[in-house]
């Protein structure tokens, strides 16, 4: 438990901020979860549309440090993947 003030205050910002990014992390997911149900859609050009709108929440998340950037180019990579082989 905290006893300063200090860090109380800290422990309170840590739990609003880890809220925030669970929020983040959710909206990465579900840009994820757009493309794939796009891709088994079928539409090779609704796919691509979906992928392009994504592409920039997905890397506005992997700014702000929410996911490795790797691990994100590697999401990209295998659904842009994904698209080409339909």
């Amino acid at each position: 438990m905290a006893n300063s003030a200090q860090a109380r205050k800290r422990a309170r910002q840590a739990i609003k901020q880890r809220a925030h990014n669970v929020s983040l992390r959710s909206t990465l997911r579900t840009a994820i979860k757009k493309v794939r149900k796009a891709i088994d859609g079928g539409d090779k050009t609704a796919a691509q549309a979906v992928f392009k709108e994504s592409q920039s929440v997905i890397d506005s998340i992997a700014d702000k440090k929410i996911a490795h950037k790797n691990t994100v180019a590697r999401y990209k990579s295998r659904l842009s993947a994904a698209i080409k082989a339909m």
